[in-house]
Formats: C-alpha cells, structure tokens, sequence
C-alpha cells in the first residue's frame, strides 16, 4: 500500500507517527499547503525512509491527482478540513485510487425551515456519486475517524453481537480536559467545531426518517467512564446519524456532545456577532481593503490544538450508547474508548483529542492493506465487520471497553 496523506497539521502530524510504528504500508506521502509543516512531521519520524515530504494544495484536484499518480499512491487519506473533503473525494476518483476521509462534505440548512427540515445533510454530495465509484470498482471510506469512526463501528458491533434489535443508538462524547493558561482553547479544530456546533443537528427516527433541531437541543447529564464523571450533552450535527441508519437497523440515532455551559455560550456569542460566519468580509488593510472569513480570524486568534498537550491535562471519551433487546429482555451499554492525555503525550508526543482521532484511519488502512476489509462504492464504516476493528485498535495498545449501562 502506498498512501498519500493530505493535511499535516495535528491529527496529520499524530497519524505520521502512529503509521510509523506499522509494517503494512510500503511508502506515505506527507503533503501539505506549508511545505515547512510536511516536512517537520516527516522530519520527526527519525528518517524512516517510507515518509517523505511534498507540497498541495488540497483544493487543486488536477495537483493532487497528480501528485498520487507521480507517487504511485493508491490511497488518498483526507486529513484536512472538511472544507477541502469533495475535490479530494474527486481527485482520488480520477486518479483511481482508494479515498479515506475522517469528516463527510459539507450540509447546508433549510432555507426555509432550519430547524424542522434537513437541506443538504453531511455527506449527501459524496454518496451521490457512490453508484459511479462502485461501477469503477472503487472504494470511498468516509467518516474513518473517531466520531465518525469508532463510534460507527462501535455501532455495527452491537448490532451483529450484541443486540437482537435496537432501539435507540447514540453516539456520547464527553472529556474532563483542561488546558493550563487559557480560559477558551478548543481541544480540535475551531473551524470544525463551530461548523459542527452551530448547524442544525440531525436525528433519524425509523417512522420519520431524518430531521433538524435547533442548536444545543435536548440536553441531558451522561455518565462517562474512567474517571470522567457526569457531563452536560447536547445535540450536536453530526455525521453518525448520517451513516448508521444506511447499514444498521435502529428505531433512533441521536449525536450529543459534552461542550459544557460555558463552551456553548461562548459558540452562541461567536454566532451572535456573525464570527462564526465563513463568507469573506472587507475589512482596513496597511495596503488597503482585504476580504477575510470571519471564522478563519476565529481560528487565527487561537492556540492551535496540536500545540496544547503540554498544557492538557486529563481524558477524552468516544463512545456509542445502545438500547434494546436481547434474548427476549431489554438491554443497555455503552461502547467506549477513553485516552488519557498523559498516556498519548509520553507515547506519541500527541495530544488526546488529535491521537484518539488519527488512530483510526491508520486502523483502516491496515484492514484495507490485508484485505480483511474490501468494498466498492461510498461506504461508511458500518458497511465492514466490526470485529477485526475492535481487535487490531486493542493490538495498537488502545483498548476499548464497555459497561452495561
């Protein structure tokens, strides 16, 4: 397997290090809009001669297929924002090769009813084109991180070993982490998390199938494991109810997110003042007007999540909440995986949030390159056998675990 992965910031830079400790792939290509970025998360791989360093524009589908054709690649990893998830999707289709992504394209409200009424859903502009990709024998792996990722295997597990029918499926994310020196430093992407927070969340019901709330709806106290304790969920846009119910039988898939009181006032601020906004605005330059997105200077005026492990301390946790039956009698569990931000900076130099999410897709690959996951078309990763995930995540040193609820 030859990859080229796009995007070397911090869930790039920790997918580097974790691939590095893996045999199955013969060579990854590091790419990245700052040329210095690629080559510092080569650089700190200690001259493994599988890596090497180039620069792309995520955005040029005409480079980056180029790109994977002068590399001999086969598979494109998305490590990106989502903004850049369809013409990578196209580049990799164009150049034949296996597509992986960690975040689907891009939704769009209802422009009359928001909050009632799905417009574009996630990942709507990628499955439109999965009938194309299975004609061509091809395979988009979409949604392979964490959430989504692990939570949708997670999800696919309970419906082949643990469940006789299902419920209720509802991805729970919830950390007890603190960062030393900030009073607001988001632990991922702000761009993504404003993206995800601040869109109409979706929720799938059987007799209904899907449909919008408003922001932050439906709140609830979760329990999390490990030490974390009770933390406040909410309802958040995300692309797990976008993929479960297309392979898994559900009656209801919800997404809620831990965010605390004081995140989301803070992202209901940034609303208010139309900071959260990604259409440019013209604002006094020293060389005169210059256009800039409001969200980019959001992201601007803020540490970069890769850089905060030193000052992090405490656990992140992804799980899956099922209800349902089994052998005649109701059932309840959550499926979890929790990593500890001390643990993944002394092993990785990662810090928990980024790590938790690279581990996946390099998972993924290693499934794809020995051939116990295979497919063609867009699938997501309920559409594979959840079993060998779950073991090979346990024999990269990351366990997960589960609690009858």
């Amino acid at each position: 397997m030859r990859v080229l992965l796009v995007g070397a910031g911090g869930v790039g830079g920790a997918i580097t290090r974790i691939a590095a400790r893996r045999p199955f792939f013969e060579a990854m290509v590091v790419a990245d809009y700052d040329p210095d970025r690629a080559t510092a998360a080569v650089a700190a791989l200690g001259g493994d001669p599988r890596f090497t360093a180039e620069r792309v524009d995520a955005g040029d589908e005409e480079a980056v297929a180029g790109l994977l054709a002068s590399h001999r690649c086969d598979v494109l990893l998305n490590a990106t924002d989502p903004r850049f998830v369809m013409p990578l999707f196209r580049a990799a289709r164009a150049a034949g090769a296996t597509y992986v992504d960690m975040a689907m394209s891009l939704s769009r409200p209802h422009p009359e009813l928001p909050y009632e009424e799905c417009g574009v859903k996630l990942g709507d502009e990628q499955f439109a084109q999965a009938e194309q990709w299975e004609k061509e024998g091809l395979l988009a792996l979409v949604g392979m991180g964490v959430e989504p990722g692990l939570s949708d295997v997670f999800a696919r597990h309970a419906a082949d070993e643990l469940f006789d029918e299902i419920e209720e499926i509802g991805i729970r994310d919830g950390a007890n982490l603190t960062v030393d020196g900030y009073d607001f430093a988001p632990s991922f992407s702000i761009w993504t998390t404003i993206e995800e927070c601040l869109n109409p969340p979706v929720v799938y019901e059987a007799d209904r199938g899907w449909y919008t709330t408003a922001p932050f709806s439906e709140p609830e106290v979760f329990d999390f494991p490990e030490g974390i304790g009770e933390v406040e969920c909410v309802n958040v846009e995300h692309e797990e109810v976008l993929l479960v119910p297309r392979w898994v039988d559900a009656r209801r898939v919800t997404f809620k997110y831990g965010l605390g009181r004081e995140f989301v006032e803070t992202l209901r601020t940034l609303h208010l003042l139309g900071l959260d906004r990604t259409d440019p605005v013209t604002v006094p330059g020293p060389r005169g007007p210059v256009a800039v997105s409001p969200r980019d200077v959001v992201a601007a005026c803020l540490p970069d999540p890769a850089t905060l492990g030193e000052r992090m301390h405490g656990k992140t946790c992804a799980g899956t909440w099922v209800r349902g039956v089994k052998d005649g009698r109701p059932r309840e569990v959550y499926l979890y995986h929790v990593v500890d931000n001390q643990w993944s900076m002394a092993e990785y130099g990662s810090q928990a949030v980024v790590w938790q999410t690279a581990v996946n897709p390099v998972v993924a690959l290693e499934l794809l390159a020995t051939g116990a996951w295979s497919g063609a078309g867009v699938l997501g990763p309920e559409a594979f056998p959840a079993r060998p995930f779950l073991d090979l995540l346990t024999a990269y040193g990351s366990p997960w675990g589960m609690r009858e609820q």
